[in-house]
């Protein structure tokens, strides 16, 4: 199963074309460490929260747009050698001085996938999300989670991935913990469907929207979907 290193980044909308160009610089240096696949996405329909939501989880300012992005590895050796030439690359080093964003603000960790499937197609479109989930409701979330998986697929979707916390540090301004007001004997998953495009997207929520499969009931979901925090993004880099 894939490991996801995911983040949560406040960049300054002016920056869009000086964080794409950043990011796209960088990307064949994380595959040389490792990365298999990353993938940038710029923030498009994130909507404000009346518990929490991503604009908060960075602290975004009105000028920032929120960014989500993940790196995908074959599995957590992978990811933990990874880090380790990133940590003693002197690229790396000279990369960080000239970051177009605030690097304390963003938000990173390492998750296990529990679900990922695939569908034809590609990436054009992508709702994120990050929900805090009982650690006992492990596996009715993942099931719940594949249940879902399947409905998304039929109506378009290309891929879900549904990533369980596994390396997940407490940050000094923002993290995991705070953006999803994670309680005690709570878990946060970080996780994301891929459509080929928007129109795809809307139209597949539409129908999602009325299908008895994803009909369930309050009292027994296992997760506090009102803590569960999401938003729709635009790739502006895969490789």
């Amino acid at each position: 199963m894939t490991y996801v290193e995911g983040f949560v980044v406040a960049v300054p909308t002016a920056n869009k074309e000086a964080y794409r160009k950043h990011a796209a610089d960088a990307a064949p240096l994380f595959k040389e460490f490792g990365v298999a696949r990353m993938v940038e996405c710029w923030g498009d329909d994130v909507p404000d929260g009346k518990v929490n939501d991503l604009k908060g989880a960075v602290q975004a300012k009105p000028d920032e747009t929120v960014v989500f992005s993940w790196f995908e590895y074959p599995d957590k050796q992978a990811r933990d050698a990874a880090n380790e030439k990133m940590m003693s690359d002197p690229r790396m080093a000279s990369m960080g001085g000239e970051m177009p964003f605030d690097g304390k603000r963003m938000i990173i960790g390492g998750f296990d996938s529990i679900v990922d499937d695939r569908a034809d197609g590609a990436t054009g479109y992508v709702d994120g999300y990050v929900v805090p989930v009982p650690d006992g409701n492990k596996e009715a979330y993942r099931a719940l989670a594949q249940k879902a998986s399947e409905v998304f697929r039929d109506y378009g979707a290309t891929r879900v991935v549904e990533a369980w916390a596994d390396d997940v540090p407490d940050g000094k301004l923002t993290d995991y913990a705070r953006a999803a007001h994670k309680k005690d004997g709570e878990s946060v998953v970080y996780s994301w469907v891929e459509w080929p495009d928007k129109e795809t997207r809307t139209a597949g929520w539409e129908k999602m929207m009325t299908d008895e499969r994803m009909k369930h009931d309050p009292e027994t979901n296992p997760f506090d979907g009102k803590r569960m925090i999401y938003g729709g993004f635009a790739p502006i880099v895969e490789a």
